[in-house]
């Protein structure tokens, strides 16, 4: 019996020390990628100028018109560390668009920039705040990625009333990391769609947008070999 357990005794230590060294790689590379991160929340857009916005929809559902407004969400925070770094942007204003609805029936209201939002670093979420006026329209913001892939992620149903604030998490399908490039990657904000219910599309709408932000990972940009060359020439 005593032989039986020092045979045993001996073939546990055999297999522990084997066993350990196949899952520290693991437990080491989890302290790697999150070291590798620098997550922080920028503004992209806090629709200040309306003549940066355009707004359309089909000729034959509607008619839409957009200007600005003096105000801003009450539950809205600041961005960490922008008032210290002098980069907060004065926030005096939001973003208005009305919908006169010729009849009901499908449709969809697009909320565009003049140009692309470009996002640096490794885009997380994107949230931006909305006065949904408690109807059942889908938000959806478009983005783009590195290699021209576009695609509309739902950010929520707008049955709500008052300022709240809609997010939602970039899928991992997006490709924002260009291997063979180190300055291009990220991904580009087209502009939201609103799809409204075809049982609410009747009469006037409005609706109100202020502060667009991103949870970005900058550790790639800040990492970055001052003495890289650029592929511009």
């Amino acid at each position: 019996m005593k032989k039986v357990i020092v045979v045993l005794g001996v073939a546990l230590m055999f297999v522990f020390p084997s066993f350990a060294q196949e899952t520290a790689p693991a437990n080491n590379r989890l302290g790697v990628d999150t070291a590798q991160q620098r997550l922080t929340e920028i503004s992209v857009a806090k629709f200040e100028d309306p003549g940066f916005w355009t707004v359309r929809m089909p000729l034959d559902h509607g008619v839409l018109s957009h200007r600005r407004f003096e105000g801003s969400p009450l539950g809205k925070r600041p961005l960490e560390g922008a008032a210290e770094a002098g980069v907060e942007e004065p926030d005096l204003y939001v973003l208005g668009v009305r919908v006169d609805y010729f009849r009901r029936g499908w449709t969809e209201i697009s909320v565009e920039p003049v140009r692309p939002l470009a996002v640096p670093g490794i885009a997380k979420t994107i949230s931006v705040w909305v006065v949904g006026r408690n109807f059942n329209h889908l938000l959806k913001v478009v983005i783009e990625d590195d290699f021209g892939t576009r695609v509309a992620l739902p950010m929520g149903r707008m049955n709500f009333s008052g300022w709240k604030e809609l997010t939602v998490a970039i899928p991992p399908t997006i490709q924002q990391r260009n291997a063979n490039y180190s300055d291009r990657g990220g991904i580009r904000i087209l502009g939201f769609i609103i799809e409204p219910s075809m049982t609410e599309t009747y009469g006037t709408y409005y609706v109100y947008f202020d502060d667009l932000r991103v949870v970005t990972d900058l550790f790639a940009e800040e990492n970055r070999d001052p003495d890289d060359m650029y592929d511009a020439w």
